[in-house]
């Protein structure tokens, strides 16, 4: 018996995905991430205004790293993203959708999990033809207050701030920042800029 022929696929996996990500999106099967970042804050001051308004601190400070993946560029034509991120709590995936903008507020649907082997999945992924294409690191501690979540992000190229839930605006106000200067640009946008400036900095944005 002669082999099967390969199915022809008229879209790409990355395109599927993205229909997928959009469907259970609009059926509330997936996470839907609404989040203000602010670049140089200080984040001594913040503590002490987070304390005032009586949040949690739902962890001291813990070290992130975070591997970005493609396959021949089909997750970046469609605005996705996955991420595997090994952090305080564990190793998690992440795979994200295209952004969408409430004048700065950035929304994407995202559908993630934790997983028990950081490396096992870095091994499936790279049998299924996915690579790593970026690398940056952070020191993050996570506080809470109602829905929101408030991560004080320490990393190579400053501090940082996100406020990620409903209400991040109402609350990104009461710690004094103003929403209308929120920094659109994600962690690697900001170092392929920083880059641009200080062309000696390592290729990924991670500690030296």
């Amino acid at each position: 018996m002669g082999s099967a022929a390969p199915c022809a696929c008229s879209t790409s996996w990355a395109a599927s995905a993205h229909d997928a990500v959009s469907v259970m999106s609009e059926k509330q099967q997936v996470h839907e991430e609404r989040e203000l970042k602010f670049a140089q804050v200080e984040l001594a001051h913040l503590r002490e205004r987070l304390l005032e308004l009586q949040a949690e601190r739902l962890a001291p400070p813990a070290f992130e790293d975070n591997w970005i993946f493609d396959k021949n560029g089909e997750l970046q034509r469609h605005g996705m993203m996955l991420r595997l991120r090994i952090d305080g709590h564990g190793a998690q995936i992440t795979l994200k959708g295209p952004v969408e903008w409430e004048e700065t507020m950035k929304i994407r649907t995202e559908l993630q999990t934790r997983l028990e082997d950081a490396e096992q999945m870095r091994t499936i992924l790279d049998f299924l033809g996915y690579r790593v294409m970026r690398r940056y690191q952070k020191m993050r501690e996570e506080w809470r207050l109602g829905a929101v979540t408030i991560s004080l992000d320490h990393t190579p190229i400053g501090d940082f701030v996100e406020f990620e839930g409903q209400g991040a605006d109402k609350l990104a106000r009461r710690c004094g920042l103003a929403v209308d200067a929120a920094e659109t640009r994600t962690y690697l946008e900001l170092y392929e800029d920083h880059l641009k400036t200080n062309p000696g900095a390592p290729p990924d944005m991670v500690f030296e």
